[in-house]
């Protein structure tokens, strides 16, 4: 870690605050979230305390919880896990790494034009952002729900040309002063041309009208586009997590 290790640390626990779905359970200090929906972080376990099981144990009590919801057990690594040696444990029972991703992070938030953007609510933003990623109506219809239980309210917007195509979607969830940017997405149609940049910019001005002074976001590690436009933001990388599983259907 560097010396962004408080407002990585701030990201985390925020990141953990606006991705609860209302499917949840914990076993001995570990956080195991159950929902159906497409994003990994509602369907994995959090590892947020050492406990006192065996890990050999705890994973197959895991196990059990993950194959009562239909789900193959996934487990997300991040420098915050305990125990502190899970990833070399995990990687030595071989369980397979995959879709790493970088949380960014944004210590002052930008002033700037805020009527170009369209505010949707829980129901139709997960219909429109599914949509465009070939999610399944289950899928959907999970994320939906954790939108809309989530402690943290979520805002989802989106940005639409003078014929009215879409440019571009995105929505932001703010805990206290922090504020999350989440499912940021471009049609490939309409990609290259700045929308993206323009998109977050007025959410994050949004944000910070309603009391926000830093800004997270999660990327894939191997997305350098998207990387640019959240560079040319501000945002600076504050640490990198991965997902484990012994199953290969966890990938999907």
């Amino acid at each position: 870690m560097t010396a962004l290790d408080g407002l990585a640390r701030l990201a985390e626990e925020a990141g953990l605050n606006a991705s609860t779905p209302p499917q949840e359970a914990r076993i001995d200090g570990w956080l195991l979230r159950l929902s159906p929906g497409k994003a990994k972080r509602s369907r994995c376990v959090n590892a947020l305390a050492a406990g006192t099981l065996p890990l050999d144990e705890l994973l197959e009590r895991c196990r059990i919880s993950f194959d009562a919801a239909g789900l193959p057990l996934i487990v997300r690594v991040t420098p915050f896990s305990q125990p502190a040696d899970l990833d070399d444990h995990l990687a030595a029972m071989g369980w397979f790494s995959f879709d790493a991703a970088d949380v960014m992070v944004l210590d002052s938030l930008p002033d700037a034009d805020t009527t170009a953007v369209t505010a949707l609510d829980a129901q139709a933003y997960a219909a429109l952002v599914g949509g465009l990623r070939g999610s399944s109506p289950v899928e959907i219809s999970a994320h939906a729900e954790r939108l809309l239980a989530s402690p943290v309210a979520y805002r989802g917007f989106d940005m639409r040309g003078e014929d009215g195509a879409l440019l571009c979607c995105g929505q932001y969830a703010r805990d206290g002063a922090i504020v999350g940017l989440f499912d940021i997405f471009t049609p490939p149609g309409q990609r290259g041309r700045g929308h993206a940049h323009a998109l977050c910019a007025a959410l994050l001005a949004r944000a910070r009208a309603e009391g926000a002074s830093q800004a997270y976001l999660q990327v894939g590690s191997d997305n350098a586009v998207a990387q640019r436009v959240y560079q040319r933001l501000g945002f600076r990388f504050a640490y990198r997590y991965h997902y484990r599983a012994i199953d290969p259907r966890a990938h999907g």
